[in-house]
């Protein structure tokens, strides 16, 4: 009987996000019979914890990480007394090459290196160490783990994020393969690190489909409208949510009946509500926060909504398209391996005119919605593929 090989995933924390739900539904259809699994995360929590399988080892968090996400008075608080001047000259370093960057992207990158510093390196040898998510996870594995082969994945459009690839460049070359969930993506980035193009594969991201599809069918209990548009996305600068409430105004000063949830937190939450308060939208548009289970409500939903500046592999739009729901998306770099323009869905430009039309169009016309779901009942979800592209990899 062979030996079952040893794989360490890297991540940052089980928070809601689409890399973090990735990860989640690769592990629930991982093969454990022939792999042992140990998950670390920098931060061990996250709506997804919970959601781990059993046969999963998450490892401790890194002793001193939680140093560089709390405020520096409680860094000093907790390391004046047992004299750890090290670590705490190592976060005045972290704060100094977050300011000196031109992203927050960047300010991760940077900040890197005095992290690290104060990081140990895991002891136990692994065949295959995995950073499931850009910049930190990748730069653990290639830092801190010992392991046959190293693995990393970058889950978005690389040039969006405003990373420094030349920071990247380094971590790159050290390890085996880098794995990528658009072609989009895989074609930017073998451009960009033309030298070591050969190490970009594609993998898409893993969707649970049977339990996707189930918990959809779950009850609801808050009242809600019984028609509505539905998003779903961190809210941040990225999904670009300031656009859509100018579509959503531009729908209310024409008289056009609506009601808009949107499901998710995050740093531009309170502009937000105070955007749509200031337009007198407060009884149209409702914020609903994080929810555990987001497809009993995305089910119920007459029309899914997403206007991000970009996307990787826009893995809640794969779960509006399982649940068959007419979609309307920005023109974002992927947006077109996502839907089909009027068959699938509506793609219109950065526009809010534009959006507003297609939101109008689509709420008047039943037909139009009909046809649009007919089409997504017809699309194929197979996508055991995708996970023997990582184990060809593991095994090879």
């Amino acid at each position: 009987m062979n030996k079952k090989k040893d794989i360490l995933f890297v991540m940052n924390n089980l928070n809601v996000g689409g890399a973090e739900k990735a990860l989640v539904s690769l592990l629930q259809v991982f093969d454990y019979e022939k792999y042992n699994v140990d998950l670390l995360l920098f931060k061990k929590e996250g709506l997804f914890l919970k959601q781990v399988p059993a046969q999963v080892n998450i490892l401790p968090e890194p002793a001193n990480y939680r140093y560089f996400d709390m405020p520096f008075v409680q860094v000093l608080k907790d390391n004046l007394w047992p004299w750890r001047w090290d670590l705490i000259y190592r976060r005045i370093q972290f704060k100094k090459m977050m300011q000196k960057a031109e992203s927050p992207a960047e300010a991760e990158q940077l900040s890197w290196k005095p992290l690290s510093k104060t990081l140990k390196p895991l002891q136990k040898q692994y065949d295959v160490a995995i950073g499931f998510l850009e910049k930190n996870p990748n730069y653990f594995v290639v830092d801190k783990v010992k392991a046959e082969k190293k693995i990393g994945f970058i889950h978005n459009d690389y040039h969006a994020l405003q990373m420094n690839s030349k920071i990247d460049n380094l971590y790159f070359k050290k390890l085996d393969y880098i794995l990528t969930v658009s072609i989009e993506c895989l074609n930017e980035l073998k451009e960009l690190f033309n030298h070591i193009s050969d190490k970009f594969k594609l993998m898409r991201n893993i969707s649970a489909v049977q339990t996707i599809r189930n918990l959809a069918l779950v009850k609801i209990q808050e009242d809600l409208k019984k028609d509505f548009i539905i998003s779903v996305g961190r809210l941040n600068s990225q999904k670009n949510y300031n656009l859509a409430i100018d579509a959503f105004h531009l729908l209310h000063k024409k008289g056009i009946s609506f009601t808009w949830y949107i499901l998710g937190e995050g740093p531009e939450e309170e502009s937000l509500k105070k955007k749509v308060e200031l337009l007198g939208l407060s009884e149209k548009v409702h914020f609903l926060g994080v929810k555990q289970n987001p497809y009993q409500y995305i089910n119920r939903a007459n029309v899914f909504l997403m206007t991000s500046h970009f996307e990787g592999d826009g893995i809640v739009v794969r779960e509006a398209k399982i649940l068959c729901k007419p979609i309307i998306l920005t023109n974002f770099n992927t947006a077109s391996s996502h839907i089909t323009n009027n068959e699938t869905g509506i793609i219109v430009d950065f526009d809010a005119e534009e959006i507003a039309n297609a939101i109008e169009k689509l709420l008047k016309s039943k037909e139009l919605r009909n046809q649009f779901e007919q089409n997504l009942a017809n699309l194929d979800w197979s996508m055991s593929g995708e996970t023997q592209k990582l184990y060809h990899l593991i095994e090879n």
